[in-house]
């Protein structure tokens, strides 16, 4: 993986996050220069904060503070569109919590960086004192100097880039019940 890196960057591409790659000019790169990248559950993005609307069989919508998914099976899929006048198989409404890690999760695998004042300010917590129980899971990665905490800000060094998914389970409530955080230290 390393050697693709070094390759692809040595033909004029640069490294966004996880396994993507852009030119220096595009404007996913620029977005990532000037701390303005996004991520949904497509991937990145330089259009943040925006409603996707799944059209098709399998497809997922993200609405507001929901996630839906449409039926998966094309048979099923048209008897819906037919007798529901729509699709949608299953969805969830997110909660107060899912907002507040979905952006700290997002910042830190967009920008390698996370401002705690500004999450402080938007959602009326105190970060240190919210994410007590998952600042601790960071320990690995600052020992390894991967990661930087402080008390304003949390960020990712570039050598560190390729692990970004596994620092952001520090903070995300649901992968956390499945993964070993030992796990971590192993792939480090």
């Amino acid at each position: 993986m390393k050697l693709a890196i070094k390759t692809l960057c040595s033909y004029g591409y640069d490294f966004i996050g996880m396994d993507h790659f852009a030119k220096p000019n595009d404007e996913l790169t620029l977005a990532q220069k000037n701390g303005t990248l996004h991520r949904n559950f497509q991937g990145y993005t330089t259009q943040g904060g925006c409603d996707l609307l799944g059209l098709g069989v399998s497809s997922i919508s993200a609405i507001g503070n929901s996630y839906s998914q449409n039926i998966k099976e094309l048979k099923n899929y048209y008897r819906a569109i037919d007798t529901q006048q729509h699709a949608l198989t299953q969805g969830v409404l997110l909660t107060r919590d899912d907002i507040i890690r979905g952006e700290v999760i997002r910042e830190l695998m967009c920008n390698l960086f996370l401002d705690k004042n500004t999450i402080n300010e938007t959602y009326q917590i105190n970060f240190d004192d919210y994410f007590s129980d998952d600042i601790s899971l960071l320990d690995t990665f600052i020992n390894d100097d991967l990661v930087v905490n402080t008390r304003d800000s949390i960020s990712v060094k570039p050598k560190a880039r390729l692990l970004i998914r596994i620092i952001c389970v520090s903070f995300d409530a649901y992968m956390k019940k499945h993964v070993n955080q030992q796990r971590f230290s192993r792939v480090i």
